[in-house]
This record gives C-alpha cells, sequence and structure tokens, in this order.
C-alpha cells in the first residue's frame, strides 16, 4: 500500500494540508511495531516518531521501585515522541506497543523541522498536545480517585477506540501494571464486568459486548477524554478524498501567518 494512502490511516498525517506533503513523503518509513517493543525509555534520546496505523502504544512511568503506571495511551489518532520537536528532545516517559501493528516511522528531526517552520503544522501538533495533556491529567485523576472496574471500564474503552476491532489480547497482569493496581485487582473487577454483560474474557482476549453498557458503568473521565480529543483534533478522514483534508482544521485554529510555512 502506497504511503499516501497508509497516511489516511493516522489522523494527524491525514489532516496535514496536501502542500505539506512532499516534505514528509520521502522521510516516512511504514513499520511493523511487535507487542512488547521497547519504542523508548524515559531520558532517551528520539530519533524518530510514530504515527500509529493500526499498533497501540502505552506511555508509561517506572518509579525507582520498579512500580508502573500508565499516563496515557497512543494509537491511530496522534504520534508517539512529541517531546522531540517540543524543546525537550529526550522522552519523558517509557513507551512501549502494547497491540502489535504498524506505524509510520518519521525522523524526528524532521517533525521538528516542520514544527518550526510552518504554521499549520504547529498548530495541528499544539492541538494534538493539549489533547494528549487532557488524557494525561484524567488519568491520574481516575487512577486515584475512582474504582478499579471504573478504570479498567475507561481504559478498555481509550484502547478500542485507538486500534481497529473491538477486541483486545492482554494479560492481567500486563493491564494491571498499566492501571497501578493489583493484579487482583484486575482480576476482580474483570469478573464484575463479565458478570454484567460487559465483556467477554477468556485466554488473554478481552472482547466488548455492550460499548454503551460500557460507556455507562465507566467514570466520567472517559467521557471528557474524550470530548477534548473530538473538540481539539480534526474529524478522522478515511472516507475523505486527500484533496478535502484539513478543511475542518483551519477554522478551528483560524488564520495564521502564511510567513511562517516553509
Amino acid at each position: 500500500m502506497v504511503l499516501s494512502t497508509l497516511r489516511l490511516k493516522n489522523q494527524l498525517l491525514s489532516s496535514l494540508p496536501d502542500a505539506e506533503w512532499p516534505y514528509w513523503h520521502p522521510w516516512l518509513e511504514c513499520v511493523d511495531l511487535p507487542a512488547g517493543k521497547l519504542l523508548y525509555e524515559s531520558g532517551s534520546s528520539i530519533h524518530h516518531v510514530y504515527f500509529p496505523l493500526t499498533a497501540l502504544v502505552s506511555l508509561y512511568h517506572v518509579t525507582e521501585s520498579g512500580a508502573t503506571a500508565e499516563v496515557a495511551l497512543v494509537g491511530h489518532e496522534g504520534v508517539v515522541g512529541v517531546s522531540s520537536f517540543m524543546g525537550g528532545r529526550g522522552s519523558i516517559s517509557h513507551a512501549v506497543v502494547l497491540c502489535a501493528g504498524q506505524a509510520l516511522q518519521l525522523p524526528s528531526s524532521v517533525i521538528r523541522r516542520r514544527f518550526e517552520q510552518s504554521s499549520q503544522v504547529q498548530s495541528l501538533m499544539l492541538c494534538y498536545i493539549q489533547a494528549l495533556i487532557a488524557q494525561m491529567t484524567h488519568t491520574a485523576v481516575c487512577n486515584r480517585h475512582h474504582s478499579v472496574d471504573q478504570a479498567l471500564s475507561r481504559w478498555l474503552l481509550l484502547s478500542l477506540d485507538r486500534v481497529p476491532g473491538h477486541e483486545l489480547q492482554m494479560t492481567q497482569e500486563l493491564i494491571a501494571n498499566m492501571l497501578g493496581v493489583r493484579r487482583e485487582g484486575v482480576t476482580e473487577a474483570a469478573l464484575k464486568l463479565q458478570r454484567a454483560g460487559l465483556i467477554r474474557y477468556a485466554r488473554g482476549r478481552i472482547a466488548v459486548l455492550d460499548r454503551p453498557g460500557l460507556e455507562h458503568r465507566c467514570c466520567e473521565c472517559y467521557r471528557a477524554i474524550k470530548a477534548e480529543y473530538d473538540r481539539l483534533l480534526p474529524e478522522p478522514v478515511l472516507d475523505r478524498p486527500l484533496h478535502a483534508s484539513g478543511a475542518r482544521f483551519e477554522p478551528l485554529l483560524g488564520r495564521l501567518p502564511e510567513s511562517a510555512v516553509g
């Protein structure tokens, strides 16, 4: 599949104006990301950023004692490695592939240059980063103040929003590490959701059977996160022709000086 078609599978890349595409196309490479692949460690240099197409990536922190907690999920709506073009250069968290899939890989120097030279790219990425910060904020609140089954419901919904299909392949231990809780807590929460007819969990596979019911069972954090992404980012353009990309985005940003566009 050609890059111009693969581009449509990522919400950010599909929202780039057509005039931007020649700056990106020669540098993009489609890569397979196996589950468990560590893309970055906290504090490490970022040489490439990743625009997931079908892969799901977790951003998480590890304490000195070895405990882990996830701060955000990134899928086809976003990009992994934002600190590389925000001035920090180094990763502020670990980034690991949760669900195997494909991504478009881009040298960090390219996106940094376009972020500095193009007002449209800068505005698009800043809106995405604001949405990402909203996810991090509500994740912290949810993990601290809401029940494990509510946090699990939020995590499942956010994950399914970012990958194709209605099923995830995850162990309870992995989910516990992402939520920062004990494995027994995830087991109990999953059984509650399964007994309520909301999910089916067997042999490491989680299928959502009743999404509206799961959304109702979830706390307000999922709805708040989704509302921010919907408000800040252009709508997905998988069914929209390439020449229309960015059509919804421009009014949202306002018109910025074109002298900044390289």
